[in-house]
């Protein structure tokens, strides 16, 4: 990716489209380094949203997640660090409705098992508000499935959660996981 190609096409050795370049990283500032790109099926979800609503509407879950850590997993008993922690289900949101609960760990949403928080951002955020959706959870060491009316996150809401970002996610890159 050369500077000046975000936006261009991304294709595979047959010539079909399979992204869109954003950006690089490079220590030379030129064309040297690790080039990132929008996935196309994201790229298309986007597209088709603006034609349909004029806007990116994304399914809305109301809640603060942090991935499981090794240590996480061994305290609720999981085999492996997967999954998304639920740290704080907001008030009044489809989470709360749905019974969530701090402490939940989010193992599957709608049969696609979740290994991580980011993960689970996405599967959420793919769907159209007003989804009703199935969650599996860990709750006091046991599975369970809760399903979720997905809503739409209201501006207000969209403008309080865009402020400034902290360290952790500005320096991306720093020891990629």
């Amino acid at each position: 990716i050369n500077p000046g190609n975000s936006g261009g096409a991304l294709v595979d050795a047959e010539g079909r489209l399979i992204g869109i370049n954003t950006a690089i990283l490079s220590r030379s500032g030129g064309n040297q380094g690790i080039g990132f790109a929008v996935p196309m099926n994201l790229a298309r979800s986007v597209m088709e949203s603006l034609i349909r609503d004029g806007k990116v509407v994304r399914g809305y879950l109301g809640v603060i997640i942090q991935d499981i850590t090794p240590e996480l997993a061994q305290v609720f008993d999981l085999d492996e660090a997967r999954g998304a922690l639920v740290s704080e289900v907001m008030p009044q949101t489809p989470a709360e409705k749905a019974g969530l609960k701090n402490g939940d760990v989010v193992l599957k949403v709608d049969g696609q098992e979740i290994k991580g928080s980011r993960q689970l951002k996405l599967a959420i955020g793919q769907q159209p508000p007003g989804t009703r959706i199935p969650l599996e959870i860990l709750r006091d060491g046991k599975k369970r499935e809760v399903t979720v009316l997905l809503d739409e996150l209201s501006p207000s809401e969209l403008a309080a959660n865009s402020g400034s970002r902290g360290p952790a996610e500005s320096e991306g890159l720093k020891g990629v996981v």
